[in-house]
């Protein structure tokens, strides 16, 4: 009987446990592995050149939850202890690259973009796989190397201590969702302007559902990365700032997509606190933002509308949301291959809806589902959706991944956003 008992608890605590300690104690320690690279190519090539490698003191992620079951992401990397060929650790995400390589510019010329990825500083030496999901959503390698935890080459500087203050603890953040809010155009004078701000947008964040029944499983820290001068770039109309983390309007040449290239800065800055989530507040009364799933958010402080963006950004950045708008100015050419499912959860190609939502309609709603009055606040299949106003569905008419008319999510993206708080705070 006492042999049945223990094989029953040897199972529960799986293969990697012990009654000394965890899979993760056995291949981790609390500091973390940073992984810069440059990710080049055109619209149809990539290549990955390795960057730094840098040991930082603070892994804030869970200890639990160390492979991504979620299936998210236009990219994701993998790491294997190298002795045993054992799968560690993996995380998906999705960097502005992938949305360069499907503009025109991309199909005649070539660019670089900076690059991080971090994971908790192994104990033996791993092998690094970076993967790219094609468009008939298969992952497959494009760079992979071994890292020996005792190379010298790996950087352990002195962080640059940059401050930071505390705008919502609810505990130990290996079990809770910490978020990094970076000051951006932000000059040291202006520093309570930024921590207001930082605390007026946190506050919209956790009133929406589901943010607002899971707020206890949220960290939050405002870090006052100061600037030289206030502001961003505003390229279209001659407008330069120096910003510490380099923010430009005119992404892509569309006047309101706010992001930044600098990725090395941004990291560099938030390198003192614990952080799953990098949301970059830009000081500008302009309107615009950006969202990359596990990259960063990018959101302006003082527009009107700011606390929509900021929410509708964090939905692409934490829960890899897609756009619903199909309406709207952009620059991305075929963004999604409609002979394939889209990995974000709040899309549908029909190509196979019952991997989707399809199981939560109502027998009587049509697929696809009219826009129209009689079913403006049904859930369905509607078309239009990610760009494109034929060939992609989205789940409701209206929702706060299509339009700043609505504050709410849509009951998908809800499921979808309650699936990755459960992931990341096991």
């Amino acid at each position: 009987m006492m042999k049945e008992i223990l094989i029953w608890i040897i199972l529960l605590l799986g293969p990697y446990s012990s009654f000394g300690g965890s899979a993760y104690d056995s291949f981790f320690t609390d500091e973390v592995l940073r992984f810069d690279y440059f990710i080049t190519g055109t619209h149809s090539d990539i290549a990955i050149i390795p960057g730094q490698l840098k040991k930082e003191k603070l892994w804030g992620g869970s200890h639990n939850s160390l492979i991504d079951n979620l299936n998210l992401g236009t990219y994701r990397f993998q790491i294997y202890d190298k002795q045993s060929g054992e799968l560690i650790f993996s995380k998906g995400f999705s960097p502005l690259f992938q949305e360069w390589q499907s503009t025109p510019e991309a199909k005649v010329s070539s660019r670089a973009f900076y690059q991080v990825i971090r994971f908790p500083f192994p104990k033996k030496e791993i092998q690094l796989s970076i993967e790219q999901r094609a468009a008939d959503g298969i992952f497959s390698s494009i760079y992979s190397q071994s890292i020996n935890p005792d190379n010298y080459f790996i950087a352990a500087e002195n962080s640059n201590q940059v401050p930071s203050e505390t705008i919502l603890y609810s505990g130990e953040p290996s079990h809770k969702i910490d978020i990094a809010i970076l000051a951006e155009g932000y000059t040291e004078s202006e520093m309570s302007k930024f921590l207001s701000d930082a605390k007026r947008l946190t506050d919209s964040l956790f009133a929406v559902a589901p943010f607002s029944q899971s707020k206890g499983d949220f960290n939050v820290y405002a870090v006052k990365s100061g600037s030289m001068e206030s502001g961003t770039d505003i390229p279209g109309e001659h407008v330069y700032r120096n910003t510490v983390l380099n923010s430009t309007f005119y992404t892509f040449d569309i006047s309101r997509y706010l992001t930044t290239t600098d990725m090395k800065m941004v990291h560099d800055m938030a390198a003192d606190v614990p952080y799953d989530q990098l949301i970059l507040l830009v000081n500008t009364s302009r309107y615009g933002g950006g969202g990359f799933y596990n990259f960063i958010n990018v959101c302006a402080s003082d527009h009107p509308l700011s606390p929509n963006v900021f929410v509708h950004e964090f939905g692409h950045g934490f829960a890899g949301l897609a756009d619903e708008y199909y309406t709207s100015e952009v620059t991305f050419d075929n963004y999604y291959n409609l002979k394939a499912e889209p990995w974000e959860p709040n899309l549908t190609t029909l190509v196979n809806f019952d991997l989707k939502w399809k199981s939560f309609l109502d027998l009587d709603t049509p697929v696809p589902t009219p826009r129209n009055e009689k079913y403006e606040s049904t859930l369905g299949a509607f078309e239009g959706g990610g760009y494109r106003a034929k060939g992609i569905y989205s789940p409701m008419e209206d929702c706060r991944m299509k339009s700043n008319k609505t504050h709410n999510f849509c009951p998908v993206c809800i499921r979808a956003i309650q699936a990755v708080i459960s992931e990341n705070t096991k």
